[in-house]
C-alpha cells in the first residue's frame, strides 16, 4: 500500500468530527459521511501511519462470509456482498471508480465432533432463513465435489457459494479514502495523545495532539484499530480490546488443485484458501494467544513448520510438496469480552463514538459499520441496519453478544 503524504497541522481548530484512525473503519466512516446530502459539516481524520504497513487493514485475508451464529453479522455480510458487488453504484457512478470482484469460491467450515456439527446444522438454519445458500454437506458430498480433501475424520461440512468469498478489500478502501478528502474530510499525518472532557465528564470538549495543537469538536470517534483501548483510556474508558497476532503464509503447490480452494476452517483451527490462480493463502493463530506489544510484527516460523504445514498437509495430501513465498505477521483488534465490535456512544460521554473491536471482521465489516456510525451522527439513531446489540452498554454489564463462528 503506497505512503501517503498527509500534513501533520490541521487547518482548523474545531471540527464537527473527528475521527483518530484513518485505516479502513475510520476512512468508511469519513467516506459515508462526507458523501451523505445531510451533512455539511467539517470532518478531520488523525492517522498516527499513513503508510499503513502495519495496519490490520493492510494485513487482511480480504474476505467475506454470511456463515455467522448471529442474525446481525448475517446481515452485516450480506450488505457488504451487495455493496461489493455495486461498489461504483455505491460511489456515486463515477466510471473512474473500478468494479470490485467477489470471487464466490464460499467457505467450507469442517466438522470432526458431534457438538461442532450441532453447532453448524443450527446456523445454516439461521443462516438460509435470512437468504444465505448455506448448504450441510455430508463427507462422501463434500468429497464428491472437492476430491482433494481428507474426508476420514469428518461429520459434515458446511459450505455457501453465494456472495462469500474473497474481493479487493485495498482497492475499497483506497477509494473511500480517496473521495472522502476530495468530498472535504481532511486526513493529517498525527496522533491524538490527550482527551479534555467538560466538568461533568459527560462531553469530549477537546482533544490535544502530539504536536501540541488541541481541537475542539462536536463528535469524536474511536477508530483506533487495535490501539483502540489506549485512546479510550485518555478519557478514562475501559475498553476490553488488545491487539493479538496472526499469522499468514502464501504458498505454491508442487501439485495445484483443479478447482478452486474454499476458505477452509480445519476443526484444528487452521484455514486455508485459494490466493490468485495458482497460489494460497493460511492463517493460524500463535499455539499461545497473549496480548502482542503495538509493534510486536515478529514471525515465529517454527509454527508454519511444526503445526500448520502438517495440518495442511494432513487435510489436502496434495499440499504435501507446498513451498512458501511470503508469510507475515499482523494483528487483530481483538474483544476479549466477545469477539464483536463495539459500536455507537459512551454510556455517559454522549459524543464519544466507538468503531472498535472487530477481531477479525473489521474489512467485511467496514461498510454496514461506516453507513450506521454516519447514521447515528447525523440523526442520532441507526436507519439502514440496526447495530444497537453492539453498543457499549454491553461492556458495562458484562453482557456478550453471543457468536459462535469465530475464525
Amino acid at each position: 500500500m503506497s505512503r501517503q503524504i498527509y500534513p501533520e497541522t490541521p487547518k482548523q481548530s474545531h471540527y464537527d468530527v473527528v475521527i483518530v484512525g484513518g485505516a479502513i473503519i475510520g476512512s468508511s466512516i469519513a467516506w459515508f459521511l462526507s458523501s451523505h446530502p445531510d451533512f455539511d459539516g467539517s470532518l478531520l481524520v488523525i492517522e498516527r501511519d499513513p503508510s499503513y504497513e502495519f495496519a490490520s487493514t493492510s494485513r487482511t485475508n480480504s474476505c467475506v462470509r454470511q456463515q455467522f451464529s448471529s442474525e446481525i453479522n448475517i446481515r452485516i455480510s450480506q450488505f457488504t456482498a451487495e455493496y461489493v458487488k455495486n461498489f461504483r453504484k455505491y460511489m456515486g457512478g463515477d466510471s473512474d471508480i473500478p468494479d470490485l470482484i467477489l470471487q464466490a469460491f464460499g467457505y467450507m467450515y469442517l466438522a470432526d465432533n458431534e457438538t461442532f456439527a450441532r453447532h453448524l446444522r443450527v446456523n445454516q438454519k439461521l443462516q438460509a432463513s435470512l437468504g444465505a445458500g448455506t448448504k450441510i454437506m455430508s463427507p462422501e458430498e463434500i468429497a464428491a465435489a472437492y476430491p482433494f480433501y481428507n474426508v476420514s475424520d469428518l461429520i459434515l461440512g458446511s459450505h455457501n457459494l453465494k456472495d462469500e468469498g474473497y474481493f479487493e478489500g485495498s482497492t475499497m478502501f483506497e477509494w473511500w479514502r480517496r473521495s472522502a478528502r476530495k468530498k472535504g474530510a481532511e486526513y493529517i499525518h498525527n496522533e491524538a495523545v490527550d482527551i479534555q472532557l467538560d466538568a461533568a465528564s459527560s462531553t469530549v470538549e477537546a482533544i490535544t495532539l502530539a504536536t501540541g495543537e488541541k481541537i475542539s469538536c462536536g463528535h469524536l470517534i474511536n477508530a483506533a484499530g487495535p490501539r483502540a483501548a489506549q485512546f479510550a483510556s485518555l478519557a478514562n474508558i475501559h475498553l476490553p480490546i488488545e491487539p493479538r497476532k496472526r499469522f499468514t503464509w502464501i504458498f505454491s503447490a508442487e501439485k495445484p488443485l483443479d478447482i478452486a480452494l474454499p476458505l477452509t476452517i480445519d476443526p484444528s483451527g487452521i484455514h486455508m484458501r485459494q490466493y490468485g490462480q495458482t497460489d494460497y493463502m493460511a492463517g493460524s493463530p500463535p499455539h499461545i494467544d497473549p496480548a502482542a506489544a503495538f509493534d510486536d510484527f515478529e514471525e515465529d516460523h517454527s509454527i508454519w513448520e511444526e503445526h500448520v504445514w502438517p495440518l495442511i498437509a494432513a487435510r489436502i495430501p496434495q499440499f504435501e510438496a507446498i513451498r512458501v513465498t511470503s508469510s507475515w505477521a499482523g494483528h487483530y483488534a481483538y474483544n476479549v469480552l466477545d469477539h464483536n465490535a463495539v459500536l455507537g456512544p459512551h454510556s455517559q460521554i454522549s459524543n464519544f463514538i466507538f468503531a472498535n473491536g472487530f477481531s477479525g471482521h473489521g474489512l467485511q465489516q467496514s461498510p454496514a459499520v461506516g453507513r450506521g456510525i454516519a447514521e447515528l451522527i447525523l440523526y442520532g439513531e441507526y436507519r439502514a441496519l440496526d447495530l444497537s446489540s453492539f453498543s457499549y452498554q454491553r461492556i458495562i454489564e458484562n453482557r456478550p453478544v453471543l457468536e459462535t463462528a469465530i475464525i
